[in-house]
């Protein structure tokens, strides 16, 4: 008799780490309006949704040496986003631009054919909620919204478990 085959890997995700301020901003807003029964998780920027967990220490590797050379991201916070069930804050950054072409571009063959695609970095601060409730933090927000500068400090790697998220590592800029 042989045994079951062990568990595949978990998927991972691969966020940007944010300032402390900006960090804070986002994570008031997200406890604030993000329905608590699915707020599971810190205020985050996901750069890649689905890396293969078979490939955690290859794409730590990869992570490591990437990191060592490249200096923190300056970010602007561009605007308030309605997601149809949900609101999110833009995130523009020619740099952030191109760190994300670059794991890309080593990634390509492993990715997910969402992960494939250009990002469009933001920060969601609710989600899951009825359009109209959606609707009426975009106007509420958007009102009042002078655009912001942020810094990216670093990357951070994540297993995804099916719900919560399991934090592995983070990889800080080097500056």
């Amino acid at each position: 008799m042989t045994s079951p085959p062990p568990p595949p890997e978990a998927p991972l995700i691969l966020t940007l780490a944010l300032d402390e301020l900006t960090s804070r901003f986002f994570n008031e807003l997200r406890r604030d309006h993000f329905p608590p029964a699915r707020n599971f998780l810190a205020a985050h920027l996901t750069l890649f949704h689905h890396l293969p967990g078979t490939e955690r220490a290859a794409i730590e590797q990869v992570l490591a040496a990437y990191v060592r050379k490249q200096p923190s991201l300056v970010l602007q916070v561009s605007g308030v986003q309605f997601l149809g069930q949900g609101v999110a804050y833009r995130v523009e950054s020619e740099a952030l631009e191109a760190l994300h072409r670059d794991l890309q571009q080593q990634w390509w063959p492993q990715l997910t054919p969402q992960d494939q695609q250009r990002r469009r970095p933001h920060v969601t601060v609710q989600n899951k909620v009825q359009p109209e409730v959606a609707r009426a933090l975009h106007q509420e927000l958007a009102t009042d919204f002078t655009p912001f500068a942020a810094t990216g400090t670093g990357l951070q790697l994540w297993a995804y478990r099916n719900g919560p998220w399991e934090w592995l590592r983070d990889f800080p800029f080097a500056s």
